[in-house]
């Protein structure tokens, strides 16, 4: 029988969580390389600073999604077609985009990023 809680102890756990990231390993590589053939159709990369602008602009938008979806700012009625997946899709893509420029692999960050919180917060959850 699945056990939600137990499940999320044991993906705290170092094999576990280096098992489950070997799943997903490769994923975020073929992301990069589908945004770089999309970037490369249109005309290439923006110089960095304005990516990131375009990386705060679409996280400003994912930050009003939220409030208004935490109910403390409603939408005007002109606003009420945006939803927070596509903002989180347009940050990613934004993202991506600055990794791409810099060559930054997200398969093997992430990998880091996993492996230093398990160190770090391996008690935090539990």
């Amino acid at each position: 029988m699945f056990n939600f809680k137990s499940e999320i102890k044991s993906i705290l756990h170092n094999k576990f969580l280096t098992c489950k990231t070997m799943k997903i390993k490769g994923i975020l590589s073929q992301a990069q390389k589908v945004v770089d053939e999309f970037i490369d159709k249109h005309g290439g990369y923006w110089p960095p600073l304005s990516m990131i602008a375009a990386i705060m602009e679409e996280l400003g938008e994912v930050a009003r999604e939220v409030n208004h979806l935490e109910g403390h700012k409603p939408k005007k009625k002109e606003n009420d077609s945006e939803k927070l997946g596509e903002e989180l899709g347009d940050l990613l893509f934004s993202v991506f985009c600055l990794a791409n420029y810099y060559k930054i692999n997200l398969d093997d960050q992430l990998d880091k990023i996993l492996q230093k919180y398990e160190r770090r917060d391996s008690k935090r959850f539990s």
